[in-house]
């Protein structure tokens, strides 16, 4: 990657050549930014040819611009990422991203200073394309397109990104996503089916996304290394968004970003690094590995921004799988009761959140999707600590309907909504924390207000 100054140029001029360009439906090559902090961004793009691809930058209002580069080639299926370094906190960039003649352009916003309090605005759903509800072939994925109206900071895009393990097809839908992924081509076109959507595209030029895999990224309810498609998943995973793990642990996904001094956002991997779901739980059973584990505790309990938002790609109370094979957290059967000799990971959660209730953490709050309905939950396991679980979706697969939530968790569902699409929006301010459930017309369906402690 080659990055380099173009001086500093008119406001009004910058503005005026990137409006200049055609929105991205209009061009074979496709662009997701993420990894946004308030000094750097990641440019994802896939082209159509090998060869550069270029990404020029600069401030909305004007100044410095700024030209990235990234050659293309065969064996990552003409993707690749540019990163953006030296960026100025708290302010939006525009950009343009090309190849040969072709060009599209965006923008995004950098978060504030870790000192600086602003209000933010995330978006947060998940499941995309599932069985039946893939691409229709005029509508494409709707709900984006209120989503994009909303102009969100950034979205968090909460596991099943694509469904490696569905076909989906039929005369109403467009083709290329009816058959089940077993090789690493196949994954590829999993992701470049969804990515292509001219609704997914238009909301990905203005928004930055933060994604999280699931088990549908390789196969569903996958614990762990045991899948044998896990790797070749991983790998599609990791071509196709912009995440940028650390150079001694290229196939990490847990990561943290802070948002000025009221948000600090820690996103989980639920999948790589879990036990076998047929296990029985016990102090052994882990989902999230010891070392992330431990990540999680120390940073979220160490964090100074006001609220920290936890991101797991499946719920704490919400009981999924087979009673055989559990594949969220809990323990609960259909009726709530936690069972003994379950096959859940609620020794693993429950001692996660008795350390983090331990260590005095407030404020915080865990964002979830995978269970296809939405749901606000105010969790009280233990007097004196109370934290609240945030489930929206899906995008666009199979709807499902709140269901009786773990009684060992002391739940109070707040709100439930099923058998329709959604996505969540958290708005952050000085004054608290304010969620909102809205369908993909774009109504509101529930918000409610969350003080801080």
């Amino acid at each position: 990657m080659i990055v380099r100054s173009l001086g500093v140029l008119p406001a009004l001029v910058v503005a005026l050549c990137l409006a200049a360009l055609p929105a991205f439906a209009d061009s074979p090559l496709l662009v997701t930014v993420g990894e946004v902090t308030d000094t750097a961004a990641v440019v994802w793009g896939r082209g159509f040819q090998v060869g550069t691809l270029t990404v020029e930058y600069a401030p909305e209002t004007g100044g410095p611009a700024f030209v990235g580069s990234v050659a293309l080639t065969r064996s990552t299926e003409l993707t690749g990422k540019v990163a953006l370094r030296g960026l100025t906190p708290a302010t939006r960039y525009t950009y343009r991203v090309r190849q040969g003649e072709e060009s599209v352009r965006g923008s995004f916003i950098t978060a504030p200073a870790r000192d600086q309090s602003r209000p933010v605005t995330v978006h947060w759903s998940g499941d995309l394309g599932g069985a039946r509800y893939c691409r229709h072939i005029q509508d494409g994925y709707p709900i984006f397109r209120p989503m994009a109206r909303l102009r969100p900071d950034f979205f968090l895009f909460v596991g099943d990104t694509i469904y490696a393990d569905v076909r989906c097809g039929g005369p109403d839908r467009v083709p290329g996503y009816d058959f089940v992924a077993t090789t690493l081509e196949g994954f590829r076109e999993k992701h470049r089916y969804n990515r292509a959507d001219p609704a997914v595209q238009e909301f990905f030029r203005t928004t930055s996304v933060y994604a999280i895999w699931d088990d549908h990224e390789v196969k569903n309810d996958f614990s762990g290394p045991g899948e044998p498609l896990m790797p070749v998943g991983r790998r599609a995973f990791l071509e196709y968004w912009p995440v940028q793990p650390p150079r001694d642990d290229p196939t990490r996904l847990y990561r943290k970003f802070r948002w000025g001094k009221l948000l600090e956002v820690f996103v989980l991997d639920t999948r790589q690094y879990r036990s076998p779901n047929q296990d029985p739980d016990g102090p052994g059973k882990t989902m999230l590995g010891p070392p992330q584990r431990r990540w999680l505790i120390d940073n979220v309990s160490t964090s100074t921004a006001t609220w920290k938002l936890v991101v797991s790609s499946v719920s704490l109370s919400v009981p999924t799988g087979r009673p055989t094979a559990r594949d969220s957290w809990s323990n609960a059967n259909r009726l709530g009761f936690p069972e003994e000799n379950a096959t859940g990971y609620a020794v693993e959660r429950d001692l996660i959140l008795r350390t983090l209730r331990d260590r005095g953490v407030k404020n915080l709050v865990w964002i979830v999707a995978d269970v296809h309905h939405a749901e606000l939950i105010r969790h009280h396991p233990w007097p004196g600590f109370a934290f609240h679980e945030l489930i929206a979706g899906p995008l666009s697969a199979s709807r499902g309907r709140p269901r009786p939530l773990d009684m060992g968790l002391n739940p109070r569902s707040l709100f439930g909504l099923g058998e329709i699409d959604n996505f969540g929006e958290v708005t952050i301010d000085a004054v608290g924390l304010t969620v909102r459930v809205i369908d993909a017309s774009g109504t509101v369906r529930f918000t409610h207000a969350i003080g801080p402690e």
